[in-house]
């Protein structure tokens, strides 16, 4: 039987403020969580996507969990770390999910609400910001055989925007993967009833994405003496740009130092797409 001829309904939660959403609609043209439904879509055409906030609604009763195949928790710039509304409603809304044993996966900040709402922390990133890519993530001894990373290389590159890290994973937790500077890069986690797989990292974004969040925060990353200036920043954007454009041009991944991994569609998201294919066959199976 062929899994994804299976439909499959899910949820994609945003923790973006609606400030935040406008500012990267503005930038990018999309918010995180709608470029998230795109990149779905563009996995499943068969795919039945909801959205919703985690951030916006109060002290709202959760919805109907029953009736999703699977949830998604898109990136945004909530720092767990800190005590505000916004943190507490997330990790929250996280502990609904865990408790309704719908399997979850999450992107960045959707791995750092699901630690926390496990009873993990999180705090800044001791180098700084992780920016545009993630560089040498290396599989654990557990993540070389677990279905969230198979058909990964044993180390590769991903993209990335990110200051704080997951600093104490929950009991329950496996870390599947890690690079020099950042302790978690890929995990799973069984809370409760749940079942989440998680990544520090952005498997759903484009290249000109990145090159959109880099322009964002071009003022950050050169008072990070990541780049000397506004307009070096735009130079790399443009050649991220460019490579979005155009994934066959070797010059530029050459430059950039990005392989298939990054520069194919199919190999950037391969994580959603092993998570796609979990929650299918187990959908079969408990029809």
């Amino acid at each position: 039987m062929d899994l994804f001829n299976v439909p499959l309904r899910v949820l994609i939660v945003a923790s973006e403020t609606p400030s935040q959403r406008s500012t990267r609609r503005r930038s990018a043209g999309t918010s995180s969580d709608e470029s998230y439904a795109q990149t779905l879509r563009g996995l499943r055409d068969d795919l039945s996507v909801d959205s919703l906030s985690c951030v916006d609604g109060g002290d709202a009763d959760l919805p109907d969990l029953s009736r999703y195949d699977g949830v998604f928790f898109a990136g945004s710039p909530i720092q767990m770390h800190e005590d505000t509304p916004e943190t507490r409603a997330a990790a929250r809304f996280m502990a609904g999910v865990f408790q309704a044993g719908v399997p979850s996966f999450g992107s960045c900040a959707g791995l750092q609400i699901a630690a926390v709402a496990a009873g993990g922390a999180t705090g800044p990133r001791t180098s700084g910001t992780e920016a545009a890519f993630a560089r040498n993530i290396t599989m654990t001894d557990a993540g070389r055989t677990h279905p969230l990373l198979q058909g990964r290389p044993a180390v590769w590159s991903a993209p990335a925007m990110h200051s704080s890290v997951v600093t104490t994973l929950p009991h329950g937790a496996v870390l599947l993967a890690r690079n020099a500077d950042t302790p978690v890069e890929a995990v799973e986690i069984r809370h409760g009833a749940g079942l989440f797989w998680g990544v520090q990292y952005h498997p759903e974004i484009t290249l000109a994405e990145i090159a959109a969040s880099l322009r964002r925060q071009a003022q950050d990353l050169v008072d990070e003496g990541l780049a000397r200036d506004s307009a070096a920043i735009d130079d790399h954007a443009a050649r991220l740009e460019a490579l979005d454009d155009d994934p066959r041009r070797r010059d530029l991944a050459w430059q950039l130092g990005l392989d298939d991994e990054v520069t194919d569609a199919a190999r950037r998201t391969l994580e959603l797409r092993n998570f796609l294919a979990m929650i299918t066959e187990r959908s079969t199976a408990m029809a």
